[in-house]
């Protein structure tokens, strides 16, 4: 059995990073860690037009039909060149919405833009959380993603229940993060009505967990491909550095302990993709592995470059801030390696 990706899946990523390779350039990410908004709306209307907002759609509503796998490829790519995009939250949207035909042709179409607001899956804060009260939300989501431009929202409630709500009437206040690649927000609802509600499965938050981790395998990959192409031009002592036998070691290492992670986040969309019960438990998995491992490959990188690392001229700290925020996303490590045990019975 050949466990490889199909011409179509190498197709669809290395047309993606012909695109980001342009419009997601080092210099425009930085104006949009700016706040740049003009530069922000570049980037939004390529990836619009390369047609991710249609990715996860079926079919039957005017989308491309692809699946999890087709996701993590993509969200790897978005990750590569720490690209801002809504990709993320439209992919888990049309997970969760999968039998609204309105609200998925509206993904698909680019009408209907979708922030995340799912605090309420994973964690409970002190002063947050939204209820559902008389058929109507309340309350406050914390670390919200896409909520900039977004037209509606997938929010999670107190008591496990997921809605689709329109943005307009909410209060949307920023949350700053380390990472200025993306924007994060607070969003406060009061007696939003939902348009839609699903008890979700244990898929969708690990589909979202699983995207989270191709993000951070993106970055590493960048991370250590900067690292390589620096140490074999960098010199010191008369010699480049990928010469000495401890820079040698220090590659080596991030690359050997990156590589299981692309076939563990590859076989958990595929397990996702055709249904199996150990899609879930190997997505949270590869969730909580890519925060370890990108976290050391992320440091380990910033060491090859010696000083040059912590510079703005070299821009790593962009990747390296991406990943540190990605190991939180959804759920830290430990809580994703607790949601594995207890989906095996291991726990209670």
């Amino acid at each position: 059995m050949e466990f490889a990706l199909s011409e179509d899946q190498r197709m669809l990523q290395d047309s993606l990073k012909g695109v980001l390779s342009d419009a997601a350039s080092l210099d425009r990410v930085r104006k949009v860690a700016a706040g740049e908004t003009a530069e922000a709306a570049v980037l939004e209307v390529a990836l619009a037009d390369f047609g991710l907002s249609a990715l996860m759609v079926p079919e039957s509503a005017g989308g491309l039909g692809l699946g999890a796998l087709d996701a993590v490829l993509v969200q790897e790519a978005l990750g590569y060149t720490i690209a801002p995009s809504r990709f993320l939250a439209s992919a888990v949207a049309a997970k969760v919405f999968a039998g609204e035909a309105a609200l998925l042709g509206g993904i698909a179409g680019g009408d209907v833009a979708f922030g995340l607001a799912l605090t309420e899956l994973f964690s409970r804060r002190d002063g947050a959380g939204v209820s559902l009260k008389g058929g109507k939300l309340s309350g406050t989501s914390l670390l919200a993603q896409s909520a900039e431009g977004a037209t509606h929202f997938l929010v999670a409630d107190t008591g496990g229940m997921l809605h689709a709500v329109e943005a307009k009437g909410a209060g949307i206040n920023v949350m700053q993060t380390i990472d200025r690649t993306r924007s994060f927000h607070e969003v406060t609802f009061k007696d939003a009505k939902p348009l839609a509600g699903v008890k979700p499965g244990d898929d969708v938050l690990a589909f979202a967990r699983l995207l989270v981790a191709a993000d951070t395998l993106g970055a590493a990959q960048a991370m250590i491909d900067k690292a390589v192409a620096y140490a074999k031009e960098r010199q010191q002592f008369g010699r480049v550095i990928g010469s000495f036998q401890a820079v040698k070691h220090m590659c080596a290492e991030m690359a050997a302990k990156l590589e299981p992670g692309r076939a563990m986040i590859w076989h958990a969309a595929h397990a996702l993709d055709i249904g199996d019960s150990e899609g879930p438990v190997m997505a949270t998995l590869a969730k909580a592995h890519l925060a370890e491992v990108g976290t050391f490959v992320a440091r380990t990188a910033t060491e090859v470059h010696g000083g040059m690392g912590f510079t703005d001229l070299v821009g790593l700290h962009y990747w390296f801030k991406r990943i540190g925020v990605n190991r939180q996303l959804f759920g830290s490590p430990e809580q994703a390696r607790q949601t594995a045990a207890e989906l095996q019975g291991l726990v209670v």
